[in-house]
């Protein structure tokens, strides 16, 4: 990608994005600045939460959860997020398997979004190994997405829930390493980014020597900026699930 500026988002053809993430908190590090700016251009955005958080406190789990489901509730309002579901898979020993496809499954069909944000599934990152989690949700999201689809595939939700099956057209990821996209948040979409995560008060205050969202965020967003030629950006890995085969494509030029 040396020399060649990463192309925007097709944003403008989105209308309903689920965004499906472990804990409370993890939508805050510099993604929910482009949701900022998706939700102040009239596109719908939902968050899908598979855990309430619980054990990310030195306080009683019951007590964490309600805490930082609210400062998640908190968050969402400072970046017109208004549909906002949390599930109580036990936070810290998520499990990838059937029971966590289903559930992301059924918030797919329930929502129906035409763009579907889920987390990286790759052990190692650039910043280290990743939590155990963060990958369960990110590999359980990719599944889903292709579940939610098939008419066969946990039957009951349409059969007995009133659930249609629903095909996505994207599918978004972090763009750590290898990004094909991004979405310019210079300005007010960053400013918004960066407060979603302040709005986690408690939660970083517990967090020892974690820097302040309003000295990181940024100094982010302008790294991934320069692959945009732009101030300040987020970059993602998009998937057309729609786009024909490349290799077919090229097979009916011949």
């Amino acid at each position: 990608m040396a020399g060649m500026t990463l192309p925007a988002l097709p944003e403008e053809s989105f209308r309903r994005v689920l965004c499906v993430v472990a804990h409370p908190d993890d939508m805050e590090y510099g993604t929910s600045a482009a949701v900022a700016r998706w939700t102040a251009r009239g596109i719908e955005v939902g968050y899908l939460l598979l855990t309430r958080g619980e054990a990310g406190m030195p306080n009683p789990p019951e007590e964490t959860a309600r805490l930082r489901v609210a400062e998640q509730q908190a968050a969402c309002a400072v970046v017109g997020v208004e549909h906002l579901t949390v599930l109580e898979h036990p936070d810290g020993v998520l499990v990838y398997g059937l029971d966590l496809r289903r559930d992301i499954c059924r918030e797919i069909r329930r929502f129906k979004p035409d763009v579907v944000y889920g987390t990286g599934f790759e052990v190692e990152t650039p910043w280290g190994f990743d939590q155990a989690d963060h990958r369960a949700a990110g590999l359980a999201t990719l599944d889903a997405i292709r579940d939610a689809g098939n008419r066969w595939v946990f039957p009951e939700q349409i059969d007995d829930e009133g659930l249609e099956p629903h095909s996505a057209r994207w599918y978004l990821t972090p763009g750590m390493t290898d990004a094909t996209h991004g979405v310019d948040v210079t300005g007010e979409p960053l400013r918004r980014g960066v407060a979603s995560l302040e709005a986690h008060a408690a939660y970083l205050a517990a967090l020892p020597d974690h820097p302040a969202p309003a000295d990181f965020i940024p100094q982010f967003a302008a790294m991934s900026g320069q692959a945009m030629g732009v101030e300040h950006a987020v970059l993602f890995r998009a998937h057309d699930l729609q786009a024909p085969p490349e290799r077919s494509a090229e097979a009916a030029q011949d």
